[in-house]
């Protein structure tokens, strides 16, 4: 962490005099992270950066969700890197993952201007990143070295599953410790393999329209319809599919449609949608 009074760490006992009292006096920035999550090791030096050129106009509070699991449920972290910017005892913008540096500064120019003396800051060219390919072939080069090491495992699986090798990113997962089993991470990558199990020998999602258009009560075809859309990155219409499962039928494959929300959820990095969906869900429970 940056030698700076501007950015620090907080836990639990001081958070609320080093967070939310300073946040009367000055904007701060409160950066959920955890030691295995590699995204989040590339988006710290970028806010250290950052909050240093403000010269005390922000601070940047960083909060080990690993070792403040109170803290990170009290905010409803699901993901990390989460990051808030509070005012007045109140978050008021924030983000997802790690995001370029250019991004963040755009997040904070309403509510702080632009830094300082801060002159017109040359164009640099974004590093281009590693091919997957090319990481892939790092990461086990990395593994074969350091075999026990779970970060990188946590890394490759994710490569893998993104390019649907999701056998053998089962059998890494299945290795990691159990700490780092029950990591946000970990849990986000099993939902992954369980939703692509799916899809093995399913129809193309045009028969599973078709299928469901002659049949509405074709449950089967809804659930794989909407793990096609979920994967796909369309959340709102694969909730729409699992909840309708849920209202025709809640004994289909022992309550299959609400089991598939539940896992599809830590999955989707839209809160609103994934609240609204949520209060449906609750609506058909109780």
């Amino acid at each position: 962490m940056a030698d700076s009074p501007y950015i620090f760490d907080v836990t639990q006992l001081d958070f609320e005099e080093k967070v939310l009292a300073a946040s009367m006096r000055v904007p701060v920035l409160v950066d959920f992270w955890a030691p295995w999550c590699g995204p989040c090791k590339q988006l710290g030096p970028v806010l250290e950066k950052i909050v240093a050129e403000y010269q005390g106009q922000v601070l940047l509070a960083k909060v080990n969700a690993d070792n403040e699991m109170q803290l990170a449920t009290l905010f409803g972290i699901r993901s990390l890197p989460t990051v808030m910017l509070l005012r007045d005892g109140q978050p008021v913008d924030g983000f997802l993952g790690a995001q370029p540096e250019s991004a963040i500064r755009a997040m904070l120019a309403p509510h702080l201007g632009e830094p300082p003396a801060q002159l017109e800051p040359e164009a640099e060219a974004e590093p281009a990143p590693l091919d997957p390919a090319a990481r892939e072939a790092e990461l086990r080069a990395q593994l074969a070295a350091a075999p026990d090491n779970g970060e990188l495992k946590l890394e490759l699986a994710t490569l893998l599953v993104e390019r649907g090798a999701v056998e053998e990113a089962g059998q890494l997962l299945d290795t990691l410790t159990p700490k780092l089993a029950e990591s946000d991470l970990a849990k986000k990558l099993r939902a992954q393999l369980s939703f692509a199990g799916v899809l093995r020998d399913a129809p193309a999602r045009g028969e599973l329209e078709a299928a469901i258009a002659r049949d509405p009560a074709a449950l089967g075809a809804r659930h794989q319809l909407g793990t096609r859309l979920l994967l796909a990155g369309e959340h709102g219409a694969a909730f729409e599919q699992f909840l309708e499962i849920m209202r025709r039928d809640r004994k289909f494959q022992d309550d299959l449609g609400r089991k598939s929300l539940v896992a599809a959820f830590s999955l989707v990095d839209d809160p609103d949608t994934v609240a609204a969906t949520r209060r449906k869900m609750a609506a058909m429970l109780f």
